[in-house]
């Protein structure tokens, strides 16, 4: 899991899921308890078979939707085993949701939300603090010695070009860069420049790249000069 929340094809899978109409009771009911919830009350108040219960609230777990935990559970009865922790499940998540291709317009919300907040309290012009915002939350996403995978995990599609850099074939941020593209490249473009720092590489490797339907950044090879973002349109 990444700082930002599950990759993309964890969310996937979770999603994927819940396609089972026995763990999406589960699930429900898990999210609606007050407490960590165990197989015998799952099952019992489901009217499912506990081995059923069982196997669905483990599957859940794997999909990353529900924690488990052991600890003694209080509504275990007494009897042989009472005194041993019990398995139990929580939600593993708030909400849970995904797009194909990805898309992640909370995170331009967060980061737009932040940056008016300290462009309010500082004074700071607000695109200014807007691209201070981005790049700090793209070194949280960075991962030291991989930004292609940490990239890949957020849904940039990278791909190797001729040129010996890498295509970031998907934009997280489509819908709001057909609008928007001035801000939003410039938002996206210090993200990415924040994620490469972070994943032990020089900034300038992020680099525009006018492309109609992609993102509009490149990972460039080592070497390549730097370029102005006022020439990478979005279609």
């Amino acid at each position: 899991m990444s700082a930002l929340g599950p990759a993309w094809l964890q969310r996937l899978a979770a999603v994927a899921s819940l396609h089972d109409a026995h763990r999406r009771a589960l699930f429900t009911y898990v999210r609606g308890a007050d407490d960590a919830v165990g197989r015998d009350e799952a099952a019992l108040a489901l009217c499912m078979p506990r081995s059923t219960a069982s196997f669905h609230l483990d599957r859940l777990a794997r999909d990353g939707l529900l924690q488990v935990e052991f600890r003694k559970s209080t509504k275990k009865a007494a009897g042989p085993g009472s005194g041993r922790p019990a398995k139990l499940y929580k939600p593993a998540l708030d909400e849970v949701g995904v797009s194909v291709p990805a898309r992640h317009y909370d995170l331009a919300g967060d980061l737009m939300a932040t940056a008016i907040l300290r462009s309010s309290a500082g004074g700071v012009p607000v695109v200014e603090a807007l691209l201070q915002v981005a790049e700090s939350k793209g070194r949280d996403a960075g991962r030291p010695g991989d930004l292609m995978g940490a990239l890949a995990d957020l849904g940039y599609e990278p791909l190797p070009d001729s040129a010996g850099g890498y295509r970031l074939i998907n934009c997280p941020f489509r819908r709001l860069s057909r609008d928007h593209a001035e801000v939003v490249c410039s938002m996206n473009g210090a993200f990415l420049r924040g994620a490469a720092e972070a994943s032990g590489l020089d900034p300038s490797v992020v680099v525009p790249h006018a492309s109609t339907g992609h993102c509009c950044a490149r990972i460039a090879a080592v070497g390549d000069g730097p370029q102005s973002w006022a020439s990478a349109s979005v279609e």
